[in-house]
């Protein structure tokens, strides 16, 4: 793609790294093929291809947002589905996310947005506040159906409140800084990302995770002053927080990795994984940062690409159960893991089963369900769908917004993967699970 930056404007560093990403597009539409909005709406501007003429003209011409720009780039879940099937290598997670950050700089929104935007940046990223808003949501859940109908913001606050569970879960020793010895013979040290939302919706994951990783032999540390990964913020443009919050976990992780070594950072979330991985091109122009965060990213790992590498010793059970696996698109996009996580099912003795156009965003997406809530819904009842069209007992996957949203559309388990593998080697059955029939031993 032809551009036309001027020198002054090619000075600054977003700009100049937008300016060799639309270049590399070369217009062929294989994007469109794949994307999760553009497959529901058919509007050329609902799919990559489309938001990167948007963004082209906004940035080219150095134009502040407009409500048209702001539309069909909110409408994005930055699945990345489209760089999966780009032949091109056009960046358009970069790409997005700074189009995200221009707009929050030049864009006002109606009242009502900024307020919902403002509580969810406000109240998702810290545990404490998240879990008293899911106890007073919890009392106005009936009011969700109402809300809904209203349309407009009082749909998103409908959807918000739809998303609430029924029993906001007891917090685990888990969700506190520790330290977490080898149950066996040492074979290192490993960092566990504690995350914001996770621990408060399902703190049972990552203690499996410690159990896991305890029983391969892994001394496992939830470091002091660690906190929510930026992704959320910085899917919203608040690129100011995303990056406070990136130099405040690449300080803690570099202090352990100093002290006693890291051999991995491990992550059970894989949203918050994709954004740690890129933490060294997040602060690529920080003196200060900028080699930091490239070693936080490199050490990064999703759980399960550590667990390939582990030795886990043999099954305690036999499951015997069909697992349908639905790869988060952080997971198979973001960081491209896709075959590790159903390797391991595998060898646990899940007979798994691909879904169905899994390549389809389920419409969690961060905070994407609740401020987009009517794509996200049509998006997971396909995805349901798809996923029941292979007859599970229970479904995998590896993200935590995945398990709340497509356990929002139907009554079949869902599960994360580290707590599957738990039970198989050892660990508790996970509580979704109990009306199933029991392994055999």
């Amino acid at each position: 793609m032809q551009t036309n930056f001027s020198l002054a404007q090619l000075a600054d560093a977003n700009v100049a790294e937008s300016e060799k990403i639309l270049r590399k597009c070369v217009h062929c539409g294989f994007c469109t093929a794949t994307c999760p909005t553009f497959a529901l709406l058919g509007d050329e501007l609902d799919s990559p291809r489309g938001r990167i003429y948007l963004i082209k003209d906004m940035l080219e011409n150095d134009k502040p947002a407009d409500a048209k720009v702001v539309k069909h780039v909110d409408r994005c879940l930055s699945c990345l589905s489209c760089m999966t099937t780009c032949p091109s290598g056009v960046n358009y997670m970069h790409l997005v996310d700074h189009a995200r950050a221009h707009i929050e700089e030049t864009y006002r929104r109606p009242l009502s947005d900024r307020f919902l935007r403002g509580v969810l940046a406000s109240v998702l990223p810290h545990p404490t506040r998240f879990r008293l808003a899911l106890a007073g949501a919890r009392l106005a859940r009936p009011l969700a159906d109402p809300l809904k109908k209203m349309g407009g913001f009082f749909a998103k606050a409908g959807a918000m409140l739809a998303l609430a569970p029924l029993r906001v879960p007891s917090a685990s020793e888990a969700d506190k800084p520790g330290v977490y010895p080898p149950a066996t013979t040492a074979k290192g040290r490993v960092a566990l990302l504690s995350g914001c939302a996770q621990p408060v919706l399902k703190p049972s994951i990552n203690s499996a995770t410690i159990r896991l990783l305890r029983r391969a032999g892994y001394e496992v540390v939830l470091p002091e002053g660690e906190g929510c990964c930026g992704a959320l913020v910085h899917h919203m443009g608040k690129e100011a927080a995303a990056l406070d919050n990136a130099r405040r976990n690449v300080d803690v992780w570099t202090r352990e990795l100093e002290d006693k070594g890291l051999d991995a950072i491990l992550i059970t979330a894989s949203g918050c994984g994709t954004t740690i991985k890129d933490y060294g091109f997040m602060l690529r122009e920080d003196e200060v940062y900028r080699e930091k965060a490239a070693k936080v990213s490199a050490l990064a790992k999703d759980i399960t690409e550590f667990l390939c590498e582990a030795d886990l010793g043999e099954p305690v059970l036999q499951p015997g159960l069909k697992v349908a696996y639905h790869s988060a698109c952080s997971m198979q996009h973001g960081q491209k893991i896709t075959r590790q996580p159903k390797a391991l099912l595998t060898a646990a003795g899940f007979a798994v089963k691909d879904v169905p156009e899994g390549h389809l965003c389920c419409g969690s997406a961060g905070t994407y369900n609740i401020l987009q809530p009517e794509i996200a819904t049509r998006l997971r009842d396909r995805k349901v769908a798809n996923i029941l069209k292979t007859t599970p007992d229970l479904v995998a996957t590896g993200n935590i917004g995945c398990i709340t949203q497509i356990g929002s559309g139907m009554d079949l388990p869902v599960v994360h993967t580290a707590e599957l593998l738990d039970w198989v080697y050892g660990g508790p059955k996970p509580v979704e699970l109990a009306t199933l029939p029991q392994a055999a031993e």
